[in-house]
C-alpha cells in the first residue's frame, strides 16, 4: 500500500508527520523483499490448490471411472494385487476411496522410494502407478515451502511471512483515510489516471484482503521450522500423558509423513507415537480375531468413519496401525471431523483415539487455518482462495508499478525510497508494535534488527549506498 502522499496531513503535528513518513519507509522496505515472495506464494498455491482438487495431493482421485459393482473384494487382496505391482515391496498406507466409482489407492516403499498403486476394488486390477512425490503438485509444493533449496529456502520463506505481517500493519496504516472521506479509500475512487488509479486500487485491495492475508501468513506459517515447528507448535501439541498406561514408542507422529505433503494433523506431529506389545487401551478388535488390514477396515466402520480415510500400516514389531481421516491430507471438508487412532498390530486394543475436540486451542485454531489455508473446505472454499492469490499477484504488481512511476525519469541505479524524516522522536507506540512482532515471530526479529542497523549505521554514513537508496 505505498503512497506518496499525506493525504491532508499538512496540519498534522510535526512529529506525527515523520511518524507517517516513517511507516512508510517501512513499508517500502518490506514491501521490496515480500513481494517477489508473495507473488511466488499464490502462483504455486493456485497450482497445488487446483491439483489437489481434481487429481488429489497423491493422485489418489485418478480411475474415476472405476465401473461399481456389488461385491467389494477383500481389502487384503486389493493389497497383495498392489504389491504384485512393485516386488519386494512394503505397504506403507491404504487410502480408502471416497465414492463408489474409485480406485483403492495403496502407497508402498521400496528401495528407498514411495511408489503409489491404484487398484479396482472390484477385480483386484492395477490400474496404474505412479512415484510419490514426482508430480506437479509436488513441483509446486517444494517451492511453495523451501524454494527447491531445503532449510535455506524455509527460512527465506518464514522471514518473508513475518514481514507480510509488518506489510499488513504499515499498510493499513497508511491506507486510514486522512483528508478525504471513507467511500473514497473503501471504493478506490481517485482522481486523475496513471499512478493515482494504481494507488486506490492498491489501497482498497490491500484494505480488503488485510485480514485474509493474516490468516494465510499465520497458517502457513505453522509449517515452517522456526516460528511453526519449535516456537508455536512444541508448545501446542497433544500431550501424550493423556494416553493412560499407554506404552510409548520413540517415534513421533510425524514420522508417519513419509516426506512430502503431511498428512499427520499438526496437533500431532510431535506427539510420541504409542507402541504395540501390551494389553493398554480399549477392546477395538474381539480378542482371537487376528488383526488384519480387513479387521482393521471393520473397526473403522464401527467407529464411525465414512467417506475417504487412510489406514497407516504397522512399522516393525512395535508398529501399531493408524485409522485417520482429517483435513491436513484433504480426507475432510469439515476439520472438526479430524480423528487418529492407533490400534495395537497383536492385540487389535484401541491404544489411542484423539479427535478435535482433544486438540488445544491453538491446535484448533491451525485445524481450521490449514484447511481453510488449502481450499479443503468446499467449493466456496475454492473460489475465495483463487480471488484471494488473484489479489495478492494484483498488489505486488500494482505495488511496483506505483514506486516505477515515481522514480524520476533519470534516477539511473537509484531505488528512489522513501526518505528517512529527520529528527525522528522516540515513538512508544512504534517501538511497542516492533516489540510484539520481534517476540511473536523470533526470526523476523532478528532480521527487523539487522535491517534498521544497516539502515541506520550503514546506508545513511555511506555515500555511495546513501545515494543508491535514497
Amino acid at each position: 500500500m505505498t503512497t506518496d502522499t499525506l493525504h491532508g496531513r499538512a496540519a498534522a503535528p510535526a512529529a506525527d508527520r515523520r511518524f507517517y513518513l516513517a511507516a512508510w519507509r517501512w513499508h517500502f522496505y518490506a514491501g521490496l523483499y515480500v513481494a517477489p515472495f508473495l507473488v511466488m506464494l499464490a502462483v504455486t498455491g493456485l497450482m497445488m490448490l487446483y491439483i489437489s482438487a481434481f487429481s488429489g495431493r497423491d493422485g489418489e482421485k485418478i480411475a474415476v471411472a472405476v465401473p461399481a459393482q456389488a461385491h467389494v473384494l477383500a481389502v487384503a487382496t486389493q493389497a497383495d494385487a498392489a504389491l504384485g505391482a512393485v516386488p519386494g515391496g512394503r505397504l506403507v498406507e491404504w487410502i480408502k476411496p471416497d465414492r463408489d466409482d474409485r480406485a483403492s489407492v495403496f502407497r508402498i516403499a521400496s528401495e528407498g522410494v514411495q511408489k503409489m498403486v491404484a487398484v479396482d476394488p472390484y477385480t483386484g486390477k492395477v490400474l496404474e502407478s505412479w512415484d510419490r512425490r514426482d508430480g506437479w503438485y509436488d513441483f509446486a509444493d517444494n517451492i511453495h515451502g523451501t524454494l527447491l533449496i531445503g532449510d535455506a529456502g524455509d527460512r527465506l520463506i518464514e522471514i518473508a511471512a513475518g514481514f507480510g505481517i509488518v506489510l499488513v500493519i504499515t499498510g493499513l496504516y497508511l491506507w486510514w483515510p486522512r483528508g478525504e472521506s471513507w467511500a473514497n479509500v473503501l471504493l478506490a475512487r481517485t482522481a486523475g489516471n496513471g499512478r493515482n488509479r494504481w494507488k486506490g486500487l492498491h489501497r482498497a485491495v490491500g484494505f480488503y484482503i488485510s485480514a485474509l492475508l493474516v490468516v494465510f501468513l499465520l497458517s502457513g506459517m505453522s509449517w515452517t521450522g522456526i516460528w511453526g515447528e519449535k516456537f508455536v507448535q512444541a508448545w501446542s501439541t497433544f500431550p501424550a500423558e493423556k494416553w493412560d498406561n499407554v506404552p510409548l514408542s520413540d517415534d513421533i507422529h510425524a514420522a508417519m509423513n513419509h516426506g512430502g505433503p503431511k498428512n499427520v494433523p499438526w496437533a500431532l506431529e510431535q506427539t510420541p507415537m504409542p507402541a504395540s506389545g501390551s494389553q493398554a487401551g480399549v477392546q477395538g478388535i474381539a480378542p482371537g480375531t487376528p488383526v488384519t488390514i480387513d479387521a482393521i477396515d471393520g473397526l473403522a466402520a464401527r467407529l464411525g468413519y465414512q467417506g475417504r480415510f487412510r489406514v497407516s500400516f504397522p512399522a516393525g514389531e512395535t508398529g501399531v496401525w493408524t485409522i485417520n481421516q482429517d483435513t491436513m491430507s484433504n480426507d475432510a471438508e469439515t476439520p472438526t471431523s479430524d480423528r487418529t487412532v492407533h490400534v495395537d498390530r497383536h492385540t487389535g486394543r484401541i491404544l489411542a483415539d484423539v479427535g478435535f475436540a482433544d486438540y488445544s486451542l491453538a491446535g484448533k485454531a491451525m485445524a481450521v487455518g490449514i484447511a481453510f489455508h488449502e481450499g479443503d473446505m468446499g467449493l466456496w472454499n475454492i473460489a475465495l482462495n483463487t480471488l484471494f492469490c488473484l489479489a495478492v499477484v494484483f498488489m505486488s504488481i500494482s505495488g511496483l508499478a506505483m514506486w516505477w512511476m515515481r522514480r524520476p525519469a533519470r534516477a539511473g541505479a537509484r531505488l528512489f525510497t522513501p526518505r528517512v524524516p529527520g529528527g525522528i522522536p522516540h515513538w512508544r507506540s512504534a517501538m511497542l508494535v516492533m516489540l510484539v512482532v520481534s517476540l511473536a515471530f523470533p526470526l523476523v526479529g532478528l532480521t527487523l534488527v539487522a535491517v534498521m542497523a544497516l539502515d541506520l549505521l550503514v546506508l545513511a554514513r555511506v555515500p555511495m549506498l546513501r545515494k543508491v537508496f535514497a
